[in-house]
């Protein structure tokens, strides 16, 4: 289906803004589409400081969960960190994990197994835990939602902190503290990560413990090291990548191709990543599908070991592990991938009568079903439930669309699912498999209801429509001096206006299915990519002219940078 292009129209005040910030016009009218446009707020976003971050005293709860942690450790409490098995999760438990063993603690961790145990506090681990001698457990990036353990907890006398960031519901768990951007107060952050919670708690442990607001230069030094961690989680819990968690994210990246600890070099190296500069994409793509590999298809806990207690040979050994199950998560996703479009295929599932999707089937592994949700989604534009069935039970993974906010949605079908949570955008359930029926019906009723033909027509968002002529190598560096990007802060799209060929395009790639070509449009030419694009090839050679919309590129061939285009789409002359 073609996509509709939607160009935001060129603002007034681009002009003046470049002047006044000393960018390209380009660059000034990106600023102005992100809603930074005004000169003070456009400074922060440009430059983003650590001094910009908000103290931890403002996140509610974080200080009295502070006391209540360091009262723990000055007891010496066994103090267990119950993190969930994602990426967030996993930093976040890093992150609190090492500001305790430096404060003393007599501190370790619980993951549970993604499979056999399912999203959130299980209350066969926490009475374990209890046997276990657990003197207090602090959740990380889970919890909100842990009613009947919070009760389990406060029967044994076991103190129980909550830090999380997913959506509350009604209840929240009778927790001795709950440290949340939207729980006992409002939060000038509400899309913190998970790891960033766990990194304010952590300050506000250092500062409780340096006795003053200002932290010890010890903690500091640690909270600076853990900033990596901070960033990872964040960037791959796909939060907006705005505001704080851009402060933090630009300036973990900033810091990791340096950092101290031996599991994130050793992740790093795995991964190939060399040099002095690592990006958000190479945290998406690269580092946070190694991390996750170890909860989808094995267990969370060697990820969690591999940025904690793990020295450096035995973070070599863990990382290898963990590219090992990379490789199997790959392969058992574009089986089910496969399994899923053949489905929806066979069955109209997504015809305009089903403006959602729920894909359940015994046999699929839980750990990889969030993933192909995502690719469902990218392909049909529908929300998406995929449903892993095994016994008479279901654990599922939820993926949504602009307007269609998952966990609202699951809330109205709660009467089918044994347990659910998550965001607006990506959300978990358990559900037995006698319900799924009813679930689907609901489900896509919801949908149906609120989401309307427009909403499911692929759309393309561009920033702007620019000439070859403005796209300097000094402009597609500022464009991209404008990253990390993600949520909040897309990649730059842009645009062009009719251009003409310059050579003849051709099919590249092992399986021909990528286009390579170069245009030109006022003496001025570009060297373009266009990944997935070769159906356009016949379409090119017909018309000679199209328009294009791409995302500026930095080609660097020894020593010399040059500005290319990657290819997102093609629109030719009407016949």
């Amino acid at each position: 289906m073609a996509k509709h292009w939607i160009i935001a129209p060129p603002s007034p005040d681009c002009e003046p803004l470049a002047r006044r910030l000393g960018v390209p016009p380009v660059v000034a009218q990106l600023l102005i589409n992100r809603e930074v446009g005004l000169d003070g707020v456009a400074g922060r976003f440009l430059f983003p400081q650590l001094r910009d971050l908000h103290p931890p005293e403002e996140l509610p709860g974080a200080t009295l969960a502070a006391e209540r942690i360091h009262q723990a450790v000055v007891e010496r409490r066994k103090i267990v960190l119950y993190g969930d098995y994602d990426v967030d999760g996993i930093t976040g438990v890093a992150i609190l994990w090492h500001v305790l063993r430096a404060a003393g603690a007599d501190v370790t961790f619980y993951v549970p197994h993604r499979i056999e145990e399912g999203y959130g506090v299980n209350l066969e681990a926490v009475r374990k835990l209890i046997a276990d001698g657990a003197g207090m457990i602090v959740t990380v990036d889970c919890g909100i939602t842990a009613i009947e353990a919070a009760a389990v907890l406060r029967q044994a006398n076991v103190p129980f902190i909550v830090t999380d960031h997913h959506t509350p519901h009604a209840q929240v768990p009778d927790a001795d503290a709950i440290v949340h951007p939207g729980v006992g107060g409002q939060y000038a952050n509400p899309h913190i990560s998970g790891a960033g919670v766990a990194f304010k708690v952590a300050w506000a442990v250092a500062q409780r413990v340096s006795g003053a607001e200002k932290v010890a230069a010890e903690y500091r030094e640690l909270l600076k090291e853990l900033l990596p961690l901070a960033a990872v989680g964040t960037i791959a819990d796909v939060v907006p990548l705005i505001g704080e968690n851009r402060i933090i994210a630009r300036h973990g990246l900033t810091a990791l191709p340096s950092t101290a600890l031996a599991g994130l070099r050793c992740l790093i190296e795995r991964a190939g990543l060399t040099g002095d500069k690592i990006t958000g994409y190479d945290v998406g793509f690269k580092l946070a599908p190694r991390i996750n590999a170890a909860g989808r298809m094995g267990h969370a806990r060697l990820a969690v070991e591999l940025f904690t207690r793990a020295d450096t040979d035995r973070a070599r050994e863990i990382a290898m592990y963990l590219e090992e199950h990379n490789r199997s998560r790959q392969a058992t996703e574009r089986q089910i991938v496969k399994q899923a479009f053949e489905m929806i295929d066979r069955d109209n599932l997504a015809g305009d009568a089903r403006r959602a999707i729920v894909l359940a089937l015994d046999g699929w592994h839980a750990g990889v079903i969030g993933i192909v949700a995502a690719r469902v989604v990218a392909r049909y534009n529908r929300p998406t439930v995929m449903i892993a069935l095994s016994n008479g039970e279901g654990q599922g993974s939820a993926r949504s669309v602009r307007h269609f906010d998952l966990a609202e949605a699951l809330c109205g079908c709660g009467e089918h699912l044994v347990a659910h949570g998550g965001h607006a955008m990506a959300a978990g359930l358990r559900i037995a498999s006698d319900r799924v029926a009813p679930f689907t019906e609901a489900f896509v009723a919801l949908a149906n209801a609120h989401l309307t033909g427009d909403d499911l027509l692929p759309k393309l968002r561009l920033d702007a429509e620019v000439s070859f002529r403005e796209l300097t190598l000094p402009t597609a560096e500022a464009i991209t001096g404008l990253g990390p990007f993600g949520m909040g802060n897309p990649r730059p799209k842009l645009a062009t206006d009719w251009v003409e060929l310059a050579g003849e395009p051709r099919a590249v790639g092992g399986g021909q299915e990528h286009l390579q070509t170069t245009f030109q449009q006022n003496g001025v030419r570009m060297k373009c990519i266009a990944f997935g694009l070769a159906s356009h090839l016949e379409d090119l050679k017909q018309h000679r002219r199209c328009r294009v919309a791409f995302e500026p590129l930095i080609n660097d061939y020894n020593g010399r940078r040059t500005v290319e285009l990657q290819v997102l789409d093609f629109q030719f002359p009407a016949s």
